[in-house]
């Protein structure tokens, strides 16, 4: 057989074989798409059947405990202020909060915290009550679940344990805990607090946006500077900002104006007579200063004999005032300021400090100084707590300074509706004008064990009262 005749069958066999082989790999893939398959036989039916029970349709889903996840987390501190705050908007309608659980799970990335809630057992009762959840904008999405009752238990008291430990009064105080510790929690509280704003829940107002995490730890540096600056109480100074804004920096009261016997620099004149003018006097920030107080706080900036270069440059204010650009830092000292005065008014009193704050020297508000205290009360409950776990963050950046103490004993807070208080003119030289009738703060406690005033939900808005121009 010569060389050529070889090669010919050589290649006519390869050919036959490669056909041969694509032929069976055809014919097994047509067997494996077309072969009848056995279904496994499920221990439950996956479509439940509907039931009547005291003449009512009943759809049942589950053949355990229904649960449905309406929340995930991967920080402890974040999950738990959630937690509470849902908890407070429920029981606020009248639902029964001790249905909602909040898990942790150890992951391949850490910890995983996870909030539910058990629903009944049926698709008609479930479905339109996390719905409402969804339409009132408090979660972003539902999954359901089935858990055994050992799971159901277990949850049950993992869930209480959050309560408790959270509840129990922590060895180290607010005071003593440096900043570089404190940080991390008070900007995920400055966050929480935005986010859970009316006007952000209700989308109400576009201009209220909830604080970014560089926003937040920002302007928690900020408070922490300010307040060891003036000496001041960390807890009512966070208390105050809350009530005020929820330390978002949206302008407020844009209509409200005062009369003033001539117009100064920077002044925004609406009206002019013979003896007076009418000017803009709205509120201004995150701490909502209205114009004529802002120029008041100057007035004691220029007076005041500290050492201002103790504090970082984006936090002074300058030498001349200009009202039509004043940035939020230096508003943040400006408002720490007028905090400051009050209190050696007073001679130290917070409370009298914090009420004329929003009311003016003359008239010192008590209901936004008791609210107030129920913010800062819950401040100090979450901080101390969070601070105490250890929980740091890579943006936490600021030199350990200890935070000033407060002449009082923090309670747990009674159940009580803040008002997101906007602030007004008053002819007192160092006070934030009287507030406007509650909005946008979430001070309501939940019927869960010791839950607080601030995680509660936000009260509707309501009507705002006229300002009183002789305050």
């Amino acid at each position: 057989m010569s060389i050529k005749t070889f090669l010919k069958k050589l290649l006519r066999y390869a050919l036959c074989f490669g056909a041969g082989l694509l032929a069976f790999a055809a014919c097994g893939y047509t067997d494996y798409r077309l072969w009848p398959l056995d279904l496994p036989a499920a221990a439950h039916p996956r479509i439940p059947s509907t039931a009547i029970q005291g003449k009512r349709l009943l759809v049942p889903f589950a053949v355990g405990v229904p649960a449905a996840e309406i929340a995930t987390f991967n920080d402890q501190l974040e999950a738990f202020l959630r937690f509470e705050y849902l908890r407070g908007r429920e029981a606020r309608v009248g639902h029964d909060t001790s249905r909602m659980l909040l898990t942790a799970a150890k992951t391949a990335k850490g910890p995983r915290y996870k909030i539910f809630i058990v629903t009944d057992n049926d698709r008609l009762t479930a479905e339109p009550e996390l719905a409402s959840l969804v339409g009132r904008n408090l979660i972003a999405h539902y999954e359901f679940e089935t858990w055994s009752q050992k799971d159901y238990s277990y949850y049950q008291q993992e869930s209480h344990m959050f309560d408790v430990a959270y509840d129990v009064p922590t060895e180290q105080k607010l005071e003593a805990i440096n900043s570089s510790k404190l940080l991390p929690a008070l900007a995920q509280f400055l966050i929480f607090k935005s986010q859970t704003d009316n006007r952000v829940v209700d989308g109400s107002d576009s201009a209220a946006r909830p604080l970014t995490r560089e926003q937040a730890t920002q302007l928690a540096t900020d408070i922490l500077d300010v307040a060891h600056f003036y000496d001041l109480p960390l807890d009512y100074f966070m208390g105050v900002g809350a009530m005020e804004n929820d330390y978002m920096d949206v302008n407020g009261d844009l209509t409200h104006a005062v009369w003033k016997k001539r117009a100064q620099r920077g002044d925004i004149v609406l009206r002019r007579t013979r003896k007076r003018v009418m000017v803009s006097d709205y509120a201004m920030g995150t701490w909502q200063i209205t114009r004529e107080t802002l120029r008041a706080a100057h007035q004691l900036y220029l007076h005041d004999k500290r050492d201002y270069s103790q504090l970082p440059a984006r936090l002074r204010p300058p030498r001349e005032l200009d009202l039509n650009n004043v940035s939020d830092a230096v508003l943040t000292t400006y408002a720490g300021l007028l905090l400051r005065d009050l209190l050696d008014h007073f001679g130290g009193d917070v409370e009298k400090a914090i009420g004329a704050y929003n009311g003016g020297v003359r008239t010192p508000n008590p209901d936004y100084a008791s609210s107030v205290k129920n913010v800062a009360d819950y401040a100090r409950r979450i901080l101390e707590h969070a601070s105490a776990q250890g929980e740091t963050s890579p943006n936490a950046k600021s030199p350990d300074k200890a935070q000033p103490a407060v002449p009082c004993t923090p309670t747990v807070p009674s159940a009580a509706n803040t008002p997101d208080a906007t602030a007004s003119s008053s002819a007192a030289p160092s006070t934030v004008s009287p507030s406007a009738a509650p909005p946008a703060n979430n001070c309501v406690i939940p019927a869960a064990p010791k839950l607080s005033a601030d995680s509660a939900p936000n009260p509707a808005p309501q009507t705002k009262p006229p300002y009183r121009r002789d305050d």
